[in-house]
């Protein structure tokens, strides 16, 4: 069996899953829940010290739904606890006490003021927490109040309070980056400079998710007025696996520890993002979504796949997929494809025809019997039919073997570097660089 035992600086944990800093980790009975049904950690939701933390009574949530009406994504408007502080610290020390093997993580924002972090990481500190995160990250609410992704926006801001909590406490300092910025790896080197232990990232995307057009408002609309909010869920997954490689692949920052966040809703979400080097994951919409024991699939589905593949542990694959995110200009572009229809199993839609006729390079004929071929020599091989099939595997990219003759452009592939010459019934043909 796959041994899935988390260190992730030092914070040991019985597995890689931890449900994030959001309204599932708010109270001690949420997150005795969540240990009970087999999380390995939590980020208790964001403490600070300002009393007068008001949420709305209202609708605090907008969905992008998929098909079958499956949640894509969900926008949120509330805002850190807006229970007293001293109540989350007596649970936060009780939780702890009784569950000594799970990662307790506290979340923390509070002004950008060295005695006022000086004065919560005190607090935490007595209740016996693991370490804490800094969030960065909001960008609704608080961060019109100067803290939260206003904070994250800015790399000097970022180094300084690091700074301050890495001298004031003993726990482990975990920065948690906002999406929110043109380049992630300009907050992440702040975080690394001021001597923060790991990054966690990211933080919900600023984002409407629809407006009411019987209200003209933003939803989830209070009172006839709407307000920007934070987006999470599957959606955002693909912007958090850049961001997160961007970050492990950095001169400046590569070796940080990552913990990654972002749309993780099944085992294989995980697996992605720490093999681009994540130590561990946070999860929050598919806790909302699904409920507390989603997290035995994400066990049983990652410790399987981990002996298919022969990993013992999560060292094993961490940070493997890293070496092959490049840069555009650094791709083979002599490496070539060809789409190829199963004709066993196509169910004779015509999606594939009408995607290629209309929109990419009319590579698909149909016959009158409505038959789908691929015509090599227009297939450019961008794979938009593989994307819009119904059928799964139905269409498949075939690579081209050495000595193959593209149709399209009459080049020869060559074996031993992979490289393109020029072809002698093609003499027009422009070798590869």
């Amino acid at each position: 069996m796959a041994d899935l035992r988390n260190d992730f600086v030092g914070i040991k944990s019985p597995n890689p899953f931890w449900l994030a800093s959001a309204p599932p980790t708010d109270k001690e009975y949420n997150v005795r829940r969540a240990f009970e049904a087999g999380w390995g950690g939590v980020v208790w939701k964001t403490l600070g010290l300002d009393p007068h933390v008001v949420n709305v009574n209202g609708p605090r949530y907008g969905v992008v739904y998929g098909a079958d009406r499956r949640v894509l994504g969900i926008n949120n408007i509330e805002l850190i606890t807006d229970r007293p502080l001293q109540t989350n610290l007596d649970e936060i020390k009780v939780v702890k006490r009784d569950y000594p093997d799970r990662a307790m993580i506290v979340s923390l924002m509070v002004p950008c003021e060295e005695v006022c972090w000086t004065e919560i990481l005190k607090q935490v500190e007595d209740t016996g927490a693991d370490g804490i995160e800094l969030n960065f990250g909001c960008p609704h609410g608080m961060s019109e109040r100067g803290m939260g992704s206003a904070v994250g926006q800015v790399p000097e801001y970022i180094e300084m309070v690091t700074r301050w909590c890495k001298a004031a406490t003993r726990m482990p300092v975990i920065v948690k980056l906002t999406p929110n910025i043109t380049d992630i790896r300009y907050p992440a080197r702040a975080a690394h400079a001021g001597g923060a232990d790991a990054v966690s990232l990211i933080n919900t995307v600023s984002s409407i998710t629809s407006v009411n057009l019987d209200l003209m408002a933003p939803e989830p609309t209070i009172d006839g007025k709407g307000s920007h909010g934070g987006y999470c869920g599957p959606a955002v997954k693909p912007i958090a696996l850049n961001m997160v490689a961007e970050i492990a692949r950095d001169a400046e920052t590569r070796g940080i520890p990552i913990s990654g966040i972002g749309g993780v809703t099944t085992w294989r979400d995980a697996a992605e993002f720490m093999a681009l080097g994540a130590g561990n994951v946070q999860v929050c919409t598919a806790a909302m979504t699904y409920g507390f024991k989603i997290v035995s699939e994400m066990i049983a589905g990652l410790s399987d796949w981990m002996d298919e593949k022969g990993y013992e542990t999560l060292e094993d694959f961490r940070g493997r997929a890293v070496p092959n995110v490049t840069d555009w200009q650094h791709l083979n572009l002599n490496y070539i494809t060809k789409a190829l229809i199963n004709q066993d199993t196509c169910i004779k839609c015509g999606r594939c025809y009408a995607a290629c006729e209309d929109t990419s390079h009319q590579a698909i004929s149909m016959s009158a019997d409505r038959v789908f071929e691929v015509i090599d020599a227009e297939c450019v091989a961008c794979n938009l039919c593989v994307n819009v099939c119904p059928v799964e595997n139905c269409i498949t990219m075939e690579e081209m073997a050495p000595g193959t003759i593209d149709p399209r452009t009459g080049r020869e592939v060559v074996a031993e570097h992979g490289e393109w010459t020029e072809h002698p019934n093609n003499p027009s043909a422009v070798a590869a660089e």
